[in-house]
């Protein structure tokens, strides 16, 4: 149960990261800084946990894993936030976050090619898998393209909607979100694999954001070189973002994925990732008095039936894999059963005289 609410909680605090993020966006916020604070945060928040709990179980470093570490912290704090917040500055969240549900589709499609998940169509469960991606993917659609009557809330009437005054370009905003989730679903297969030679989670997510801080913060120093006042910190919505993107949103996110990740694959992570769109057309009608319409009440029905074979198809895997593994425990082997039955035990010598007898 805890692996199902950890990721419930990963995909409702990316949600508050969107609406904040998106609030700071059209105060301002430039989203190259944003992705250099939060990860330094990040990485300075969690580096004394890494140092003193995995002082002695951490591996030794070396050139294949530290390449490793820097492409996943090139994929998520750079490629990843860069782009996905850069799409945001066009789109509204109830339109972004409906693209990142083709991440469970991606991740499926990329794990199945590098053998990181085993299926077999011939079985139920594993078909129930693919049906379940598809028709969460196919739920996200719904939100996005079907409107439908406008439902009306007590908090949205006679407000108007935040992200309405601030120019909008779907084209540009929808490639640059689609091309960070293909990011993202990288991201997620390459961390899967980097844990099983650098197994020490902590440690891993530290590096992570700390190599991801070091790039993002080149990148805005080139792009960026001619206005030094977007690295101007102040105490309003851009700091507040920039705290709760590097704890919660990098940090604990790192971290508490790459903990399932070992236990379930990147599979199951992903595979909640629908649920982040319930989550922000609830909370965005309340925060940015954004419209919730009855395509976005649908497609959330269909999203949650999804998921659900989803889940369904992972607990029939890894029930089976418990079983063999118990099976492979508890059966003897032939010495065993020589061991614990010597009368069993019949020489060559003995043979004549026992047939003589």
């Amino acid at each position: 149960m805890k692996p199902y609410l950890a990721v419930i909680f990963l995909r409702l605090s990316h949600a508050v990261l969107s609406i904040i993020a998106k609030y700071a966006l059209n105060q301002g916020m430039s989203y190259y800084t944003f992705s250099v604070y939060r990860n330094a945060i990040a990485a300075v928040a969690f580096v004394p946990f890494a140092l003193l709990l995995e002082r002695n179980t951490r591996p030794r470093m070396t050139l294949a894993i530290l390449y490793k570490i820097v492409l996943v912290g090139l994929l998520g704090p750079v490629i990843e936030q860069n782009l996905f917040y850069f799409g945001m500055k066009y789109i509204t969240a109830t339109f972004a976050i409906p693209i990142y549900n083709m991440l469970p589709a991606i991740t499926f499609v990329l794990a199945w090619m590098l053998s990181l998940e085993k299926v077999n169509l011939r079985r139920l469960h594993n078909q129930a898998k693919v049906v379940g991606t598809l028709v969460s993917v196919g739920g996200a659609m719904v939100m996005t393209l079907i409107k439908g009557p406008v439902i009306e809330f007590p908090w949205t009437k006679h407000k108007m909607d935040i992200g309405a005054k601030h120019q909008q370009n779907l084209t540009k905003g929808f490639l640059m979100c689609t091309t960070a989730c293909l990011s993202s679903a990288i991201f997620f297969i390459l961390q899967a694999i980097t844990l099983k030679s650098y197994p020490t989670q902590l440690s891993l997510t530290t590096l992570i954001c700390m190599v991801g801080a070091l790039q993002a913060a080149i990148l805005t120093l080139v792009v960026e070189k001619d206005d030094a006042m977007i690295w101007s910190i102040h105490w309003d919505i851009k700091l507040l973002t920039y705290i709760y993107g590097g704890i919660i949103g990098s940090g604990f996110t790192y971290y508490i994925s790459g903990i399932i990740m070992k236990q379930k694959g990147p599979i199951f992570i992903t595979s909640f990732a629908p649920l982040t769109m319930i989550f922000v057309a609830v909370m965005s009608s309340f925060i940015l008095a954004e419209q919730f319409d009855l395509g976005k009440l649908i497609g959330a029905i269909v999203i949650v039936v999804g998921l659900y074979l989803v889940l369904w198809g992972k607990s029939v895997d890894q029930r089976s894999s418990m079983i063999h593994k118990e099976d492979g425990a508890t059966a003897p082997t032939q010495q065993q059963i020589s061991a614990t039955n010597p009368s069993m035990q019949v020489s060559e010598k003995d043979s004549p005289e026992m047939v003589a007898a």
